[in-house]
This record gives C-alpha cells, structure tokens and sequence, in this order.
C-alpha cells in the first residue's frame, strides 16, 4: 500500500470537484482528484451537455419542418437515431478530454479509482491495480447523485429507462410515457416529441414544471400540449405491467384510475445522493435523506471534510456545484472576500422548446416571505426580434420589490431564455433596482429588449406593449 500526502484531495470528479480542484491549484495547494468512472461526472458525460446536444438535433429537425414559412424548401426530411446518439456521446467525450487537460494543467494529481474515507484525514483509494492511502488537510466529497427508483416502478434500462439509457436510444419509440415534470423529465418529453414520438408526461403535483413561477408554468404547458405532448397533473404512476416490447402503466389521476400502453417508459423523479459506500460512516459526516448535511462553508459535521454539489442541499444544478467548489476552496485558504451561496441568485434552466429560465423569488414566493411587490410583463409577440426569428411564442416576467425597486426574480419562456437569463442573474447578485434596469441601454433588435420592457412594465411604463 502506497501513502501520499495533499493539502486537500477531492472525491469526484464533476463541475463540482474538478472545479474545486483547479481552484485549489491555483491557489499553490497540493490538490489531488479522484474519480471512479468518468472525468466531467454526470453532467459532462450523461447529463448537460449529451442532452444538449441531443436537443440541438431536434431544435434543427424542428426547424426543418417549418421551413416553407421562411421561404425554404427541402424534401424527404428525415433522421438517423444512431449518428444522432453518437454526435451527443462525441461531444460528452471531447469534453472529457478538456477535463483531463485542465487538470494536468494546473499539476491537479488524478487517481483513477473509488475513494473512502477512513477517518483521521485520510482517504483510502482502490485503483485497478492497488490500494492508495491519501493523507490531506482537507478533503472535499463531490460524489454527486443519481436517479431516484420508486418501488416497484424500478428502471430495467429495455422498457423502463433513467436519462442514461434514453440518451442512447437504438431506435425511436412510437410512445412514450415521462414520469416527472421536472426539468429533466420535460427535456426528454421535449427531445422525444420533436423527433415523432407520441409523449405523455405524467406528474404528481398539480402542475408540470413546479418549481417555477406558476405563470410562466401554465404559460409553457399550454406550448408544450400545442406541440402535442400530453399533459397529466394530479397523477400517480401505480405500477408498469411489461409485455413483450411494450409497458403498461396503471396511472391514478385525479381519483381515477386508468391504463396507458406505450413502448418505453422514461424515470425522472428526482435523485438522491451517493453516499454510500465512501467511508461516511466512519466519521461524523451527517446525513439526511440521501443528502450529506452541510453549513454555508460546506463544512460537514467531521471537521477537515467538506461536501458540495448534488450530494447536498438543493439547488441540485452543475453551475451551483462549480460555485460552491470554488467558494469552499477559497475559505479554506483563507480568502479575504469570500461570500456563503445565496440560493436565490442562482439561475435555473430548462432547454425544452420552448426554453425556460429563472432567477430569484416567484411571485408567490416573494409575497409568501413578506415582500409588497409590483409584476411587469412583456410577450415576445411584441418584440420585433422573435417575430423575425419566428418565435412569438413566449414571456418576460419580473418581480421587484415595492418599497425598495430591488430586483426579486425574474422568470422566462421561450426562444433562447437560457442566454437571456444572465442578465437578470447578474442584477440580482449585485442587488439591482429597477432604475439600473431602466437607465440600461439594450441593443435594438434583439430579445434581450424584452427584460427592459418587462422591467418598464412593473411600473407602467412599457413601451412596445
């Protein structure tokens, strides 16, 4: 058994741990990386990026079916699943590469293996060859999460499928049934249905997409049921008879029950933590339901140990685990300027068609925790880019306090949202009211004009609308 010694090792390799990684290194500690599988984790490798690109080829063939429209024409429109999939995964592996790159960059050490902690600031690591003992001041647990099973509703990777597996599909369902209207769950539904699929999405709340505004919520469901995805709230999947190549799922809506047959059947209600089988038990690392406990410095209950990313609290997106890795490396070398997360400023996405993004406080939520608030609005059919673009289908809506102008959320749906949003990230982190929004110039034309007027609109002033 060999033993090397660190400043600080990181458990994962994904946005969470590379990034704390680099971050480390380049602050001149002794940083060593472990991974078991995949540098880049989930995200790089089955989740964010793979999935995007997997969305950018249904964006285009979507596109491609509305081409008369804009004075185009093409025939025998069609599309190949196998290069489709092996675009995605060339992608996932090109990034993967750049991973790896960065780290030997910045001299991060990489051990290819699974790690455990053993108690006293060590980390015992099983490569495919021997048993590594690391010794580290600090040690930073970024093992991220996977998909949630309900009993009885478990994936099989044939008929019943997590994101891995409808990632790389062999060949097209003709239906397919989502359990779960999160962003992962709606992404899929999306990618599927514009590739032909006859998708029905199923969701146990009372409403598809329910972490966001219920505005901009109802606003996307009525988009997605206009493309023809059918949409059922209120629902519960009871169990999934298999047969053959096909799945019957007994669903309980509204008090109802009924059956539906389709060919594939897609998991996405949530995740939990990996959290087993990494030595936590030897230490006083706390957990709760599936996640790791932390404070705002990251810091778990075993002192020196340190957890960030999906392992812990929510929200549960790759952008959020690459800040908190940078934010717990740098109080630990004592930074100066260092600040806890504010959950509030950190943006959510969702690349279904049309995009939603958000920022901050619904609207509900802002009068929930006591704010007096005033709402603007604007539809992108009053802005002159998306009707150029051809995509009028969609809304800016803000949230600003009454008393003092600040900015409290903003929320979106529509063509290219996910861009737009930073805009309203960055008035949100530097606390901005809506004079600054108003007295900023937006170039003309472009969507972006849509968050002055939404601004201008909470206090009577749009102009365009």
């Amino acid at each position: 058994m060999t033993e090397h010694s660190f400043d600080l090792v990181v458990v994962g390799g994904g946005p969470g741990g590379y990034v704390a990684a680099i971050r480390a290194a380049q602050l001149k500690m002794k940083t060593a990386l472990i991974e078991r599988e995949h540098l880049g984790g989930i995200c790089l490798n089955w989740g964010c990026i793979p999935t995007k690109a997997l969305l950018r080829s249904a964006e285009i063939y979507d596109h491609m079916h509305h081409l008369k429209s804009f004075g185009l024409a093409a025939e025998k429109i069609s599309f190949d699943t196998d290069v489709v999939v092996k675009r995605s995964r060339k992608v996932a592996g090109q990034l993967s590469k750049g991973v790896a790159h960065l780290l030997k960059k910045n001299k991060v050490t990489v051990f290819d293996g699974h790690a455990a902690l053993t108690g006293g600031g060590s980390v015992e690591v099983k490569t495919k060859t021997a048993v590594e003992t690391i010794k580290a001041k600090h040690i930073i647990l970024a093992t991220g999460a996977r998909a949630r099973e309900l009993p009885g509703l478990e994936a099989d990777g044939k008929l019943v499928w997590t994101y891995k597996e409808a990632m790389v599909p062999e060949t097209m369902p003709k239906s397919l049934l989502v359990v779960g209207s999160g962003a992962i769950g709606i992404e899929f539904a999306s990618f599927y249905r514009s590739m032909g699929v006859a998708v029905t999405v199923v969701e146990v709340m009372d409403r598809v997409l329910p972490v966001e505004d219920e505005e901009i919520s109802a606003f996307a469901a009525k988009q997605f049921e206009k493309r023809g995805i059918k949409l059922i709230t209120n629902a519960e999947v009871k169990a999934l008879d298999k047969s053959g190549d096909s799945v019957t799922a007994t669903l309980n809506a509204g008090g109802k029950t009924g059956t539906l047959k389709v060919d594939r059947v897609i998991m996405a209600v949530g995740i939990v933590g990996n959290v087993e089988n990494i030595g936590i038990e030897k230490t006083k690392v706390n957990v709760d339901r599936s996640h790791v406990v932390v404070d705002e410095w990251c810091r778990t209950g075993e002192p020196g140990v340190y957890a960030i990313g999906d392992l812990v609290g929510p929200p549960w997106l790759a952008h959020k685990a690459s800040h908190e890795g940078v934010m717990c490396v740098e109080k630990i070398a004592g930074l100066n300027d260092v600040h806890p997360m504010d959950a509030t400023k950190i943006p959510g996405c969702t690349y279904c068609s049309p995009q939603v993004a958000s920022v901050g406080y619904t609207e509900a939520a802002a009068k929930k925790a006591g704010y007096d608030v005033k709402v603007g609005r604007f539809p992108f059919i009053g802005n002159g880019k998306a009707i150029a673009l051809g995509e009028q289908d969609g809304m800016v809506k803000t949230v600003f306090d009454a008393k003092t102008g600040e900015l409290l959320g903003a929320h979106m749906v529509g063509a290219e949202v996910t861009e737009m949003i930073q805009g309203y990230v960055i008035a949100r982190q530097v606390e901005a009211t809506e004079l600054d929004l108003m007295h900023t110039v937006f170039p003309h034309p472009t969507l972006s004009e849509m968050m002055h007027e939404s601004t201008l609109d909470a206090y009577g002033r749009a102009i365009h609308f």
